[in-house]
């Protein structure tokens, strides 16, 4: 581990403000991708999750040197409660059974112990972890992309334009050998009046891509909006 001099680890006025400052830095390129992605916390909320963890943990220390007593770690799990309570509001459920957020409350979650981190003066940790949680919300995520489209399993919101056509389509997703493992009406209000829209989750056949399974699905008589989820 990359060890400093003392004056970067002990509480003073230039090991306070280079680790605010790194928080800054740091959280801010988290912040920044979120945001680039038009995700509900972006570039400030995370600014100020790493900057508010990082003082939070540098006051828990000052109190323990100022009284020579208490403990360390206090103030640091209080905000990992807290950051929780502030992830959940960036997760949505919408009324086509797609929940967005998730990433962005973990990103959030994860800023906070990048400022905790910072905050204590574990510099080569926080760097560590910046640069890690940066590559997998930029990068990985076209990993991610690639292996759910290999994949038979897939999700689709469906509406249709009748109760007769909707029987007719399972009946005609059951012919070509799909597995179905959930159906339901979905709360989503349909474009048009008397129609019905549901959430389809299956296993495809063998043959059959994703792409190909949307296209095949689409023209079927009465269906008028369908996409993967």
């Amino acid at each position: 581990m990359l060890t400093l001099p003392d004056v970067f680890y002990d509480v003073n006025l230039f090991s306070t403000s280079l680790r605010l400052v790194l928080a800054v830095v740091l959280g801010g390129i988290i912040g920044l991708e979120r945001g680039a992605n038009r995700h509900p916390a972006g570039f400030r909320t995370h600014i100020l999750v790493c900057v508010g963890a990082a003082l939070a943990m540098l006051t828990n220390e000052y109190i323990c040197e100022l009284y020579g007593s208490g403990d360390p770690a206090r103030l640091g799990a209080q905000v990992i409660t807290g950051v929780g309570f502030l992830g959940v509001g960036t997760i949505l459920v919408t009324g086509r059974h797609r929940i967005k957020g998730l990433t962005t409350a973990a990103g959030l979650w994860a800023s906070a112990c990048l400022g905790l981190a910072l905050g204590i003066g574990f510099y080569s940790g926080a760097a560590i972890a910046a640069f890690v949680i940066f590559l997998s919300l930029a990068l990985l995520p076209k990993v991610e992309n690639y292996f759910y489209r290999k994949s038979r399993a897939i999700d689709l919101y469906i509406e249709i334009d009748s109760a007769e056509n909707f029987r007719r389509f399972i009946k005609h997703v059951r012919k070509i050998d799909a597995a179905f493992y959930e159906t339901s009406h979905s709360q989503a209000i349909p474009a048009i009046s008397g129609g019905i829209a549901f959430h389809l989750a299956m296993i495809l056949p063998k043959h059959m891509s994703h792409e190909q399974a949307i296209e095949e699905f689409s023209e079927f008589e009465g269906v008028y909006l369908i996409e993967e989820i």
